[in-house]
């Protein structure tokens, strides 16, 4: 039984020792360092290339390219918040009993023999004097409780007992955050999505693992639109969205940069775009012996017939990257040409390059002179149901350190002693469990204020 008893009692201790929380703290900065500085959630790629084959290989086993999701990491979390757990309840029952005492004790002898004290005399009698203070008191801090003495007799007052809680707020603030933190590596996520115009999507795909996650909604881009400076450099792009839930429309509205939208704890964020397709071109074609040039509006996927029944030219698609000899050439359509009597051959026709079809020296040349482009807008899709919790422990957080670093216990003697030729002297005396240099000044005051008081009366 012995042994029962004291394993436990070690394993308590183990949890409740400063020394632990000191380590573990040390621990989570260190590593949060780290996952600072190290890249997190790249592709295989960039950490071979910035790092190497073999920190690589480290990188992966210790998850460190997603640390903050990392087991150990949470591990470390879930330590400290024992840790704080157990350290609050080993001086909880102690600090519990000093703010609610069955019963208020006081030694005068203790605030009659501190430096702490202020001390003056009046023309009363002491049962007057005595009165008249118990009066004052009593407004001036609360309920007071009384004591005689052979030569004196006083009166006590106390305020704030309770702000010795304060540090145990700021261990809930703590708690608070650190509970959110995990509570949103394990149940929530970041995910991405790609949405064509007029295209709508109720799976998003982790930003990692590239998991599909399933939304309990479908999200749908009714618009995109882009402006852009005259360097070309994009300057504003805008996502119209529609939430469709069970079949029906709840929330339509507009997200941009920084302006999220916000349904039932998932957050929508504006975070690329791109040309996903293009409708109808005005190709212009230009016969290079004649001369000739005519301009059609062709669809994708569209034939027409070349100048003189030649041939036949038919477009095929669009490219949001058109790749020319290991050079991306940026956005081009691509079609097929085919002469009388010869086999069909692909061309490419950048957009950013309009002559580049004249290179390839044909009976034919093509140019896009316009089309009508489509975007699709690419979205960041976040959900992490802790972030309340770390909204409430911040709060705390400040309520805590408010009480814990601002406000004190206070206690406060009045001692009233008979002296010769009918005077009374009144000693005022203070402790305060922190900053004392302020009770200095405070008894100051109070001293003043009560003489004033007791000559008044």
């Amino acid at each position: 039984m012995k042994n029962q008893d004291t394993i436990p009692r070690q394993i308590w201790e183990f949890f409740c020792s400063v020394k632990l929380t000191v380590y573990t703290l040390v621990l989570l900065a260190v590593t949060s360092i780290i996952g600072t500085v190290v890249l997190q959630n790249g592709t295989p790629q960039q950490y071979i290339n910035l790092y190497g084959k073999g920190l690589y290989n480290l990188i992966q086993v210790f998850s460190i390219d997603d640390m903050y999701h990392a087991w150990w990491f949470l591990f470390l979390l879930l330590l400290l918040c024992i840790n704080i757990v157990v350290c609050s309840v080993e001086r909880l029952s102690l600090v519990w009993k000093t703010i609610f005492p069955k019963q208020i004790r006081f030694n005068p002898d203790r605030f009659l023999r501190s430096k702490k004290i202020c001390t003056f005399f009046v023309d009363q009698s002491p049962d007057s004097a005595t009165a008249a203070c118990e009066n004052w008191l009593s407004k001036q801090v609360g309920p007071v409780h009384k004591k005689k003495g052979e030569n004196f007799r006083t009166v006590y007052a106390e305020k704030g007992r309770w702000t010795r809680i304060g540090v145990f707020v700021v261990h809930a603030s703590v708690l608070l955050l650190l509970m959110g933190a995990l509570i949103g590596s394990v149940f929530g996520f970041k995910a991405n999505v790609r949405i064509d115009e007029g295209d709508q999507v109720n799976t998003v795909f982790a930003a990692k693992t590239r998991e599909p996650v399933q939304l309990d909604f479908v999200i749908r881009c009714n618009e995109f639109e882009v402006k852009f400076y005259d360097t070309g450099a994009p300057e504003e792009f805008r996502s119209n969205l529609t939430i469709i839930e069970d079949g029906q429309e709840t929330l339509t509205t507009d997200i941009r940069v920084n302006h999220p939208l916000r349904y039932k704890g998932i957050n929508i964020f504006q975070s690329s775009y791109g040309t996903t397709s293009a409708g109808a071109a005005v190709m212009a074609i230009t016969d290079n012996i004649t001369g000739q040039e005519i301009t059609r509006t062709m669809q994708v996927g569209e034939t027409i017939t070349l100048p003189d029944e030649t041939g036949s030219f038919q477009l095929q698609g669009f490219l949001p990257h058109f790749d020319f000899r290991g050079r991306n050439l940026g956005e081009a359509f691509f079609g097929k040409v085919t002469l009388n009597d010869k086999e069909g051959f692909q061309i490419g026709l950048p957009l950013q390059f309009p002559t580049f079809d004249k290179m390839r020296k044909g009976r034919f040349s093509f140019v896009v002179k316009e089309f009508e482009k489509k975007y699709y807008t690419g979205l960041q899709v976040t959900k992490d149901p802790g972030v309340w919790y770390v909204y409430a422990g911040f709060v705390l957080m400040i309520l805590g350190c408010w009480v814990t670093f601002f406000m004190s216990h206070q206690s406060y003697l009045i001692a009233v002693e008979p002296v010769s030729d009918g005077k009374t002297s009144i000693h005022l005396a203070g402790r305060t469990n922190r900053s004392t240099q302020n009770l200095n000044l405070k008894l100051a005051g109070m001293a003043t204020r009560l003489e004033n008081h007791l000559k008044k009366g």
